[in-house]
Formats: structure tokens, sequence, C-alpha cells
């Protein structure tokens, strides 16, 4: 991706919130990636496993979509999130061959709810400052996170734990933390009206308020 000229690097590096979760999603997919390779090698279905993979390398790309953004306006990673994350997604990795089938599922799931916001608040960021280079990027990326949070919830939608973990963690069928709406037109334009109750998500992991979806999980 070629680089900005010096007024849209200014103008980018000057909008906080934009910098903090470009920054964050960057460190954040590399610990998704490394929580997925041994969520797959904890498995032994073989078509969970290869769509597992699928899920890992799909954050691997995002990524690298990340880091060419930040690149873009020569914004520098973080040394600190890189760290942090890094050790978070090992852990993650490893806990998935001792917890069980369930809760992979459940947690990832759940995660991945989270995930789906950052890139359209993004998007917004973005559109705030004038700059729409990055809408397809952007918009396909929370497309891919939401599918993959259906995908999830999908695996554990008829098992008996769900209804316990979802009254404890507020995430299962019908309650998600974001309300894309995957079945709706695949439209960049529509990412305006996503994520609106969401709120400043750069300053935590993952955003904390729960909203319901537009369409009711299956």
């Amino acid at each position: 991706m070629p680089t900005a000229d010096a007024s849209a690097k200014e103008l980018v590096n000057g909008h906080v919130r934009l910098v903090k979760l470009l920054r964050l999603a960057y460190s954040a997919e590399r610990a998704a990636a490394y929580a997925y390779i041994g969520h797959a090698g904890s498995v032994d279905d073989a078509a969970a496993k290869a769509a597992l993979t699928q899920i890992e390398a799909d954050e691997w790309e995002h990524r690298a979509a990340v880091l060419d953004i930040l690149r873009t306006y020569d914004i520098p990673v973080s040394r600190v999130l890189e760290v942090r994350f890094f050790l978070i997604g090992k852990l993650i990795s490893a806990s998935c061959y001792v917890i069980g089938w369930f809760m992979p599922y459940y947690f990832a799931g759940r995660l991945e709810s989270g995930n789906v916001c950052e890139y359209f608040i993004m998007q917004q960021y973005f559109h705030e400052l004038g700059i729409t280079d990055h809408d397809d990027v952007l918009y396909e990326m929370g497309i891919t996170e939401k599918e993959h949070e259906q995908f999830f919830l999908d695996g554990i939608s008829n098992n008996r734990l769900l209804p316990i973990f979802q009254r404890v963690f507020a995430w299962g069928r019908g309650a998600s933390y974001n309300d894309v709406d995957v079945a709706a037109p695949h439209d960049p334009a529509l990412s305006s009206q996503y994520c609106q109750q969401v709120g400043d998500i750069s300053n935590r992991a993952r955003p904390s308020r729960r909203l319901r979806t537009l369409t009711p999980s299956r």
C-alpha cells in the first residue's frame, strides 16, 4: 500500500482513538491466530480442524492488512501490545488442550463478537477525517469476524451448557456484542449504521456493552 501524503498522516496520527484502535487490532489479531492454532490442534473432527485452520489464516490476513494501514500513515506498532497479546495467544492456545470442547468454542465466539465492531468503528473514524481509502478492506474484515462469530455459535447452539454460560457471560443465542447483520447486502456504505452504541473501544481489549443482534442467531 502506498504511503499517504503528509497532511493525511498528520490527520490520522492526530486521531488518538483511531491510532490506538489500529495498534490494538494489529496485536490482538496475533493473539487470535495463536489461539486458533491450539484450538485446531485440540479437536479431532477433520471438518472442524479445517474450519479453525481457515479462521486462523483469516486472522493472519487481517493482521497483515492492518499493518499495511499502519505503515501508510507511519504509525509504529506498539511493542507493549505485541508482547501482551503474544502471551495471551500462547496461553489460550495451550489451554485449548485441557479445558474441554465447549469452552474454546464459546469463548472464541464471544471474542469474535467483540472483534467485529473494531473494523466498523475504524472505518467510521477514517470517515471523520474524510478518508475512504480503506472502506473495502475494513468492511470485509468486519464481516469476516461476524462470520467467525456465527460459526462458533452454530457449533454450540444446541449444547446444554450454552444457556448457563450465556447467563454468566452475556453472549449466545440472540445476544451479541455487535449489531452487524451478516445476511444484509454486503456494501461498505452500510458500515455507518453499525456499532453506534459501542462507544470508544480503543482503551480496552474488547467492547463491554452487549447489543442485540439485528437478526436472530440460529
